[in-house]
């Protein structure tokens, strides 16, 4: 079978023949893929980033984000049958701390776990792949246009989910609200997929939801966000630690930019009482000067939390599957256009070396079905 290989550390990235997998195990599910999508982790890998091959091979099959059709089954699935939409997980735990053991290796203590198409397990750009039933969530068939935004949705839902779990905890008037979420002023910064499907979230659940980028309004991404009735913050004329001045607090911070500095500077926008959550992941080593003082001044007086959030476990993966069945009744198409680039399998160069102004989400296609 035909998949897109790397070999880590060089930026080699082609085209090559691997034997097709076979159901070895009565708990495993065979998969034919049908489009995997393209995120900075890629582009950072075929850059000669972060990526780590198999034990004893060479090269790593790339790509994490994906959507395919089961096309066989081992005896002891029950979850899945031929023919269904699904899409598996990223992450394996390291089977030694108890979060791993609990399937929550987005958790893992000990730092030994391994992904699929990142970090020591070949990834999703291939034609065919085999996993464990505990690692597929399924989909129904009326959202294989738009599945393959599970994985990137799942990191969102879990950011999100966090947050809330800390509010509702500690907050004295929480019970007062069904949904803590509901007629919340939010800000998302960073306006990529994530930020998107994370004010996608967010506006489900009833939050007033604010998207900070440095892109003109009336380019794509900010108009996608104003169309499921978001507001726009050009970065550009409202800077991040007046952002707070400009429209007033904010009782959640959802950062999407992994721009360090940036994530700072937005501090001044968090309300009292309010949590700050952090899904991006700066690059590079250079310094950065803060007022520590004066952070953990604001912080402690203002009962501020911050907290970083990564990957996802299978129910955040469920969650977004839930909240794309939501968003397409509710905003129909306008979904599908988060898409908005497609290649044939041939043509991962052209995808991962191009970033057109007007991207989105760019996707591979392995098959047109």
């Amino acid at each position: 079978m035909k998949a897109i290989a790397l070999i880590p550390g060089t930026t080699t990235v082609h085209l090559v023949e691997r034997p097709e997998p076979m159901i070895t195990a009565p708990d495993e599910i065979k998969v034919r893929i049908l489009r995997v999508g393209i995120c900075g982790t890629d582009r950072e890998e075929a850059a000669g980033g972060r990526a780590l091959a198999p034990a004893s091979q060479t090269e790593l099959i790339i790509g994490h984000e994906m959507l395919g059709q089961v096309i066989e089954i081992g005896q002891a699935v029950t979850r899945v049958k031929p023919g269904d939409h699904v899409v598996f997980t990223v992450r394996r735990g390291c089977t030694k701390c108890l979060p791993c053991r609990m399937n929550r290796s987005d958790m893992c203590l000990t730092g030994e776990y391994q992904e699929r198409g990142i970090w020591g397990l070949d990834g999703y750009q291939t034609e065919y792949v085999v996993d464990k039933e505990q690692y597929i969530v399924r989909l129904p068939p009326e959202l294989a246009s738009v599945g393959v935004l599970t994985e990137p949705l799942s990191v969102a839902e879990k950011a999100i989910d966090e947050a809330v779990h800390l509010q509702t905890t500690r907050l004295p008037d929480a019970a007062a609200h069904p949904d803590w979420l509901y007629g919340r002023r939010c800000l998302v910064a960073g306006l990529g997929p994530i930020g998107l499907l994370a004010a996608v979230v967010l506006r489900l659940r009833g939050a007033e939801v604010f998207g900070l980028d440095i892109v003109d309004e009336a380019s794509t991404r900010p108009q996608w966000l104003i169309q499921i009735g978001g507001s726009y913050i050009d970065g550009r004329q409202v800077s991040p630690e007046k952002v707070d001045q400009a429209i007033g607090p904010m009782e959640l911070i959802f950062e999407a930019t992994g721009v360090a500095s940036l994530a700072f500077n937005l501090l001044d926008a968090l309300a009292p009482n309010g949590v700050y959550v952090l899904t991006g992941i700066p690059g590079g080593d250079r310094p950065l000067q803060i007022s520590g003082a004066e952070l953990i001044r604001r912080l402690v007086l203002n009962n501020q939390v911050m907290v970083g959030s990564v990957n996802a476990s299978r129910d955040h993966f469920q969650m977004a599957v839930d909240d794309l069945a939501q968003a397409r009744l509710r905003w129909g198409d306008l979904v599908e256009r988060l898409i908005t680039h497609r290649y044939p399998y041939s043509d991962l160069a052209t995808a991962l070396m191009q970033h057109p102004s007007d991207e989105i989400k760019t996707v591979i296609e392995w098959t047109t079905r």
